[in-house]
Formats: structure tokens, C-alpha cells, sequence
């Protein structure tokens, strides 16, 4: 939960970082802890992943999971 604003801060760190880091990937486990968390935090940045982590409601970890599964599968090696 706590690293979810320093992950945040990464993936805004330059344009490449942007586009490497998923968001998707922050989804886990404990996304409703996640959200309870940013929304008691005071910065702006917070407010900024909580919108973008509402984005994601309806969605199952599982469903993300299984895309990354699929897309990495031709990496392997």
C-alpha cells in the first residue's frame, strides 16, 4: 500500500518509464487496501492514482494475470 505513491512517482519519471511500467501490474491482492490507503493521503499525486485505480473496478486481478500471461508468453526463453 505504501508503495503504491512511490511506484506512481516511478512510472512518471520520464516518458520511457511511462511506458513500461503498467499500471495493470500495480493491481494485486490487496487493491481494496490500495484504494483505502490513497484515499486518507493528503497529496494530490494520491487523489491522481485513486482516479486511475477506479478505472480498473469491475476488472479481476485474475483477467490482468492472464493478458500478461498471454502477452510475455512469446518471450520466454
Amino acid at each position: 500500500m505504501s508503495t503504491s505513491l512511490v511506484a506512481r512517482s516511478a512510472k512518471e519519471a520520464s516518458f520511457d518509464a511511462a511506458c513500461s511500467i503498467d499500471i495493470e501490474l500495480l493491481l494485486g491482492q490487496r487493491l481494496a487496501a490500495t484504494k483505502a490507503h490513497l484515499s486518507t493521503r493528503p497529496e494530490l499525486s494520491a487523489a491522481a492514482a485513486l482516479e486511475r485505480l477506479r478505472e480498473f473496478e469491475g476488472s479481476s486481478v485474475e483477467e490482468h494475470s492472464a493478458f500478461y500471461d498471454r502477452y510475455y508468453d512469446g518471450y520466454a526463453v
